[in-house]
């Protein structure tokens, strides 16, 4: 893939174009998974079944379920949780991915930050700096969000993000967990 890669180089930022995913190479990612529509832990258990069931796709660790509380427009709270994958794809050819699962499951894009049957979103691909119209990675809003950080620490505490250089279990100290409640499953 040809991409336009922003990266900080003795703390300038330069751009600069660059190959990136080679055919047959293989890239860690880490995803967010979020649902408040429909059930959302069907509909979180069943995107995690389909994104194993991608070829070129495995698997490799997954946190538990969070319930935490919305951002935007009055809704339901959300169940939100995280995945690492190993890839073959590039990073587009994962969005492209990505979004075919959210719509096989139902999702239908109305309103910016609403309620939604899943919300899949790439938030690190490696140490990859993308900036691109339909794609920044990593993403953007992922070091404000308790929802996506303190799921991401259980799985992968050691990964620095490529843009502020610290490690996800730092990232994570700096944002407030209020409303972000590990998720148990409550029987009758």
């Amino acid at each position: 893939m040809n991409a336009r890669i922003t990266s900080m180089d003795n703390g300038e930022k330069s751009e600069h174009s660059v190959h990136y995913g080679k055919s047959g190479s293989s890239h860690f990612v880490a995803i967010a998974l979020g649902s408040n529509l429909g059930n959302p832990l069907v509909n979180l258990e069943s995107a995690c079944h389909h994104l194993s069931q991608l070829p070129g796709v495995r698997l490799v660790r997954r946190s538990p379920w969070y319930e935490t509380e919305p951002i935007g427009p009055p809704q339901p709270s959300y169940l939100n949780g995280c995945v690492i994958l190993e890839v073959h794809y590039t990073p587009l050819q994962l969005l492209h991915r990505l979004l075919q699962v959210e719509r096989q499951l139902g999702r239908i894009r109305q309103e910016r930050w609403g309620p939604r049957t899943l919300d899949l979103d790439i938030l690190l691909f490696e140490d990859l700096i993308l900036d691109l119209p339909q794609l920044q990675i990593p993403h953007p809003r992922m070091g404000d969000r308790a929802f996506v950080l303190i799921p991401l620490v259980g799985i992968a505490p050691h990964w620095i993000h490529p843009l502020t250089q610290q490690s996800i279990a730092e990232m994570a100290k700096q944002v407030n967990p209020k409303g972000v409640v590990r998720f148990v499953l409550k029987c009758p």
